[in-house]
Order: structure tokens, then sequence, then C-alpha cells
């Protein structure tokens, strides 16, 4: 009887090479994976402090805005006021300026009329005056004529100072050309208008030389030098429409020099000379020709 041996044969097999790199990858994958998370969390973590810091610092600019709104919105109220403040104040001073014009006006139509009607009684009684045949009735109408003179001499007073061409010392002046139109027509004395627009030079206005020597303008001031009766007279900052009064040789009655212009290098004025002298100087150039 043949003995049959069963051999049993155990095979020892190791452990598969691919099992341990499957584990070295899941580490190396959980490893990395740990490490995006990380830094996931950081970002995250920086990304969520700078939207803190952000919306603080929208915070502090959006309440500057306001603090800022406020203010503007408060000098806006106060300008506004002050405005209307002024606007009101420029209301009344315009109404108080047109009060004052109309004022004006009116006096100086009132003393227009007066004086007109003191002229044509003062014509109608010089013409009653030449038809008198009797020294009674001739006596009785000049003392008319001389009381109606003298309220005419007032008037003519109360026109000019009305028209501001009467100073306090009681000398009639023109601040412009219809003002000295007037006091021609007044007929007290010659008025000779002159016009000196280059420095140093010469110029001969009636019997006076005059010479322009400076001007300021921003103060309206002026310098000019006289030459009368082979004098030299200079005048240094004499202001506008300010009378400069001289006398010539022979003369108790002044002259009178005013300058109502003042520009760059150019003044405009008149000078006023007394009835006898303007005769005077009339034949003396008359007899020179």
């Amino acid at each position: 009887m043949t003995d049959e041996r069963n051999e049993v044969v155990q095979v020892n097999e190791g452990t598969p090479r691919w099992l341990g790199l499957a584990v070295v990858a899941l580490a190396a994958v959980s490893l990395l994976a740990l490490g995006v998370g990380w830094s996931a969390s950081n970002h995250a973590r920086d990304a969520q402090q700078a939207a803190q810091n952000d919306s603080k610092l929208l915070r502090q600019n959006l309440d500057t805005v306001t603090q800022r709104l406020s203010q503007a919105e408060a000098i806006n109220s106060q300008v506004q006021g002050d405005l209307s403040v002024v606007t009101d104040r420029l209301k009344l001073t315009q109404g108080e300026l047109d009060k004052s014009r109309r004022q004006a006006t009116q006096i100086r139509e009132q003393y227009s009329k007066q004086l007109t009607a003191m002229q044509d009684k003062v014509q109608s009684t010089e013409a009653e005056l030449a038809t008198k045949a009797s020294n009674d009735d001739v006596r009785a109408v000049s003392t008319d004529v001389n009381g109606v003179r003298t309220d005419l001499d007032a008037t003519k007073q109360g026109l000019l100072q009305a028209n501001g061409m009467l100073t306090e010392h009681g000398t009639q002046i023109a601040r412009n050309h219809d003002e000295l139109e007037q006091l021609r027509r007044l007929g007290q004395r010659d008025y000779i208008e002159f016009t000196l627009s280059t420095k140093g030079t010469k110029e001969k206005v009636g019997n006076v030389t005059l010479e322009l020597r400076g001007v300021n303008v921003k103060r309206n001031q002026y310098t000019v030098a006289l030459y009368v009766d082979d004098m030299r007279l200079e005048k240094k900052n004499r202001a506008v429409n300010e009378p400069i009064f001289f006398y010539t040789r022979g003369s108790r009655a002044s002259m009178e020099l005013v300058v109502n212009t003042v520009s760059k290098d150019k003044i405009v004025g008149y000078l006023s000379v007394p009835k006898v002298q303007s005769a005077q100087a009339s034949a003396t150039n008359t007899g020179s020709n």
C-alpha cells in the first residue's frame, strides 16, 4: 500500500509595494491638504482683518465727511443770513439815496423858479422905471428895484448853496462844465477853461502862465506852477475843486484857479478872473497887436 503523503506547502508572500506607495501618497496628500487648509485659513483671517480695518476706515471717513458737511451747512446758513442783512441794508441805503436826490432836485427846481420869477420882476420893474416921469415915482420904483435885487441876490446865493457851488468862505466854484455855465450866467466874473496835458510845458491862460509839475491820481491831487507878474508861485499837492487864490499887481480882487479833473499827466479846470482885470487884459492884448 502506497503511502500517499499530502504535502502542504506554505507560501509566505511579502506586503505588496503599491500599498506602501499608496500610504505614502495618502500621507503626502493629507499633509498638502493640511498645508493648503492652514494657508487658506490664514488668508481668510487676514482678509477678515483687512475687511474690518477697511470698514473702520470707511466709517471714520464717513464720519469726517458727515462732520464737514454739517460745518459747510452751518457756514452756508450763516453766509445766507449775512447776505440777507447786507441786502436789507443796501435796499435801505439806496432808498435814502433816492430820497436825498429827489429832495435835492426839488430844491434846485424851487430855487430855479424863484430865480426866474425874480429876474422877470426885475425886468418889469426896470421897464416901469424907464416910463416914470416924476422924481418921486423914480425914487419909489428905485427902492422897489433895490429890494428886488436884494431878494434876487439872496435867491442866487441859495441856488448856489443848493448846488454845492458856494463854499463856507463865500467863494463860488464850479465842479464841472454845467456848473461853470451857471456861474457865467451870473455875470459877476469871467471864466477861462484850460487843459494841461503835458508835464513841464507852460501854457498861457488869460494873463497868467500855468505849468503842470505833477499829479497824484490816487489822491486826486496835483502840483502846478503859476507865473504872475514876473513871479513864480508853485502850489503843491492841491486837491481837486480846491480854489487857489492869488493877486496880480495893482488889483484888489483875487483871481481863482480851480482844477476839476486829474488824470495821468493831465489836469482840466478853469481860471476865474474879475471883470475889471479881464477888460484890462483884453485892452493890453489889443494894444500889443
